[in-house]
């Protein structure tokens, strides 16, 4: 597999540990950020893009279970490894419960990571070869990867809502889970904020729009296609 441009997370609360795995990944033409817990990580993975994250379980803050249940509520497709000391059977399902790709224990075997890294790339590559990417909304046409919808740029987070409510297309998508999946907190001002949000599509779809998005009072959002 071609590493040059893959972008790897490393959350990792042991100083020594993170620069060690962090300069053999970069020598390994993976480029390379890291974090010193889930808090920090969340932090970095709502603002830049990452192939893959590789999360030690137990750090302040924030742990690794609570970080990978927060990026799949946000990005179903994306790779994370849980590297940990934590051996106890119920952790490890508990780690695959959650949506974790793989479990590597300390001490491991840098080959032997590398090579779960490839495996667990490869398939995300052919989940994401199948992955809707664009919607046709009445005469406008929605594409998530390009973050547009007819003329009109999304913000990441528009584009990030809209997608949730495209992916459950006639169906209801609950306030809280999309708080915690976009503003990863669900409090007064950010529910505001999702308001001005929805607001902003309801204008990009236009009114006349066969698109509609409805508000489901005290519960959350359903985009329906209407008669």
């Amino acid at each position: 597999m071609k590493t040059t441009q893959t972008n790897i997370l490393l959350v990792e609360d042991d100083a020594s540990l993170s620069t060690v795995l962090a300069d053999y990944l970069r020598s390994k033409d993976y480029t390379v950020e890291t974090a010193n817990n889930g808090k920090e990580a969340w932090e970095l993975i709502m603002i830049k893009h990452y192939d893959l994250i590789i999360s030690d379980i137990m750090m302040p803050r924030m742990n690794g279970f609570e970080l990978l249940k927060l990026v799949r509520a946000q990005y179903p497709d994306m790779p994370m490894i849980m590297l940990t000391a934590k051996v106890d059977r119920d952790d490890i399902m508990h780690a695959y419960e959650l949506g974790c790709d793989d479990y590597v224990t300390k001490p491991f075997s840098m080959d032997i990571l590398i090579c779960k890294m490839e495996a667990v790339l490869r398939r995300c590559c052919v989940r994401l070869e199948t992955e809707q990417t664009e919607w046709q909304l009445g005469d406008l046409l929605f594409d998530s990867v390009r973050q547009q919808i007819g003329d009109q740029h999304l913000s990441s987070r528009e584009n990030d809502l809209l997608k949730m409510l495209c992916q459950s297309m006639n169906n209801l998508v609950d306030r809280n889970r999309i708080l915690m999946s976009i503003w990863g907190a669900d409090t007064y001002f950010n529910a505001r904020s999702l308001s001005v949000y929805i607001n902003h599509l309801r204008k990009y779809l236009g009114e006349n729009s066969p698109v509609r998005i409805m508000s489901v009072h005290g519960k959350g959002y359903k985009m329906v296609i209407m008669d």
